[in-house]
């Protein structure tokens, strides 16, 4: 036998002896922190791995039945440390600094990736997530499906004669309103739906105003279920301050959804826009 055949015999073994997925080898136990991640990491097959999530990790359901780190700024190292994972995978900015560099410094292995706010960054995050645990073809699956989602809701806005406005209202009791601008991903997923946002002029969340609100007098306007409630429901929102001025009422323009499966943009994103899409046609 020559020996460039040799070599290359040996290095088919090497392939084929070798673990294909060498770094999670021994069911190495995670905690995910942001409902995104924990979404995709769980479709990637991987949940029963994660051992703590975070207060935003809501889907699948009983992901809520597991320890939580609670939320954002709330967050301590003490209590991720005490939980014993293996790996750390969270969303950019979602610790706090002064967190990641204690964590860093206990030499937790710790993963940080952007949260998508559109599409795209759906995508990516996905495959930067299937890439990191070595299923890069569950990762292509995944994506595959999503594009799948997204010529259905495409088929159906083909069938819409009208492109509404609406605004997102991000509540927390009637003294506390918040609208969505550009650059957020409300504004992405009216897009993405058929909706014309009427948050435009400024970026991220501003108070809402009784005289922003009538100057933009949408049609629409959309909360997270969780903020509808904290309004009090439909009743509620109708006593917003200037609401009264807007098409809102008119058209009965109240629309409310699970807060992750609207803002995630996880693998869900394409079913939540033809969904926000036919709730304005109905």
């Amino acid at each position: 036998m020559k020996p460039a055949q040799l070599i290359s015999l040996v290095l088919l073994a090497m392939a084929c002896t070798s673990p294909k997925n060498e770094t999670f080898q021994g069911e190495k136990t995670m905690i995910t922190a942001g409902g995104t991640i924990t979404e995709i990491v769980y479709e990637l097959g991987f949940g029963s791995s994660i051992i703590a999530t975070d207060i935003t990790s809501t889907y699948p359901s009983h992901m809520q039945e597991l320890p939580s780190i609670g939320y954002r700024n709330q967050i301590k190292a003490e209590g991720i440390l005490a939980l014993g994972a293996d790996i750390l995978l969270v969303e950019k900015g979602y610790l706090t600094e002064e967190v990641v560099q204690q964590l860093r410094q206990a030499s937790v292995e710790l993963h940080e990736f952007e949260k998508p706010i559109d599409l795209s960054g759906t995508y990516r995050i996905i495959s930067e997530l299937a890439d990191f645990l070595q299923v890069p073809e569950k990762g292509k699956e995944i994506s595959d499906r999503l594009r799948g989602d997204i010529v259905a809701l495409e088929s159906y806005l083909a069938t819409v004669d009208r492109k509404p406005s609406a605004a997102f209202v991000m509540a927390r009791g009637s003294e506390t309103l918040f609208v969505a601008g550009e650059e957020t991903f409300a504004e992405s997923l009216f897009e993405m739906a058929g909706f014309r946002s009427v948050g435009k002029g400024f970026k991220d969340f501003i108070p809402l105003t009784p005289e922003a609100l009538i100057t933009m007098n949408p049609d629409y306007l959309l909360f997270f279920e969780s903020g509808l409630q904290s309004l009090g429901g439909h009743e509620g929102v109708k006593q917003i301050k200037g609401i009264g001025e807007t098409n809102v009422l008119k058209n009965n323009g109240i629309l409310a959804f699970d807060g992750l499966y609207l803002s995630g943009f996880g693998p869900r994103v394409g079913q939540a826009a033809l969904d926000l899409a036919k709730s304005a046609t109905n």
